[in-house]
């Protein structure tokens, strides 16, 4: 899709690293004016220059730091992701992340809240801020869900909860924002080549069960969700939302990785 974004504006939150800054670069690629915003200057500038690097046709690039937990934030990174070409025409709600590993039994609720705060919230502000400026000029809201949002992924506390809201977020907001013209999506990676999957150790059996379920092999790349989200971006899918689409190596035909191994004991405690 040479040239697809050319002349549009797009926000990607989160995009220091891995899947965001994935997103952001193809989306200069395709001669988008990104704006990429996160919590850590170092990293944002790092990652600005790589995806500079890869601009053409016009695309450009810009960074900020921004909390999406911050309302202000948030109503900060879209104002001045707007102001390049004077509209944002497409936004990736990439900010998010996961938590305490346990039972539930187990968990500290204070840990819960933040992550659902960060997933959940977050992508709700997002959406919030964002929208206006979408409905004028048919805009595209992508969402970062993952295999956890379908999947049971034991011991994984607020991450599946987190991302099943995700996707019934834009579920929503398709419905809601359609008449509009703006669309709402999601994606699903899976097991996916980045700097935090990199933590789990690959002789452990979490990385094995991870490979065991996924029909497709190797691992998947930042590119293969990148490109789909390019793909939800550009005016090709003008006819597509209210989706979530799986971007996994076929892993959703089968079952969640087994994380029992970082969980620690497990075992329910005697009542009383």
């Amino acid at each position: 899709m040479s040239g697809a974004l050319q002349g549009k504006a797009v926000l990607v939150t989160g995009g220091g690293t891995g899947i965001g800054t994935g997103c952001a670069l193809v989306a200069a690629r395709e001669g988008a004016a990104v704006t990429i915003c996160g919590r850590t200057e170092a990293t944002l500038a790092a990652a600005a220059e790589t995806i500079g690097a890869a601009a053409a046709d016009g695309g450009s690039v810009q960074h900020l730091v921004a909390d999406v937990t911050s309302e202000d934030d948030v109503a900060r990174a879209v104002a001045a992701a707007a102001s390049v070409t004077g509209s944002l025409d497409g936004v990736v709600a990439n900010a998010g992340g996961g938590g305490m590993i346990a039972p539930y039994h187990q968990m500290d609720v204070a840990e819960f809240r933040r992550v659902l705060d960060l997933n959940v919230v977050g992508t709700m502000l997002l959406l919030k801020h964002t929208v206006p400026h979408l409905a004028a000029g048919k805009g595209s809201f992508v969402g970062m869900s993952s295999i956890a949002g379908h999947l049971t992924h034991p011991f994984f506390g607020a991450y599946p909860v987190a991302k099943a809201g995700i996707e019934q977020i834009v579920r929503n907001a398709a419905d809601e924002y359609g008449q509009y013209g703006v669309r709402c999506n999601a994606v699903r990676p899976g097991f996916t080549a980045t700097e935090i999957m990199e933590l789990i150790p690959k002789d452990s059996a979490v990385y094995q069960s991870y490979l065991d379920n996924t029909p497709l092999h190797p691992l998947g790349e930042v590119e293969d969700v990148a490109e789909l989200v390019l793909f939800l971006l550009a005016p090709v899918s003008r006819w597509i939302t209210g989706q979530t689409i799986n971007v996994d190596g076929g892993l959703h035909l089968r079952r969640g990785p087994d994380f029992s191994l970082f969980a620690g004991d497990t075992s329910l405690p005697a009542p009383g």
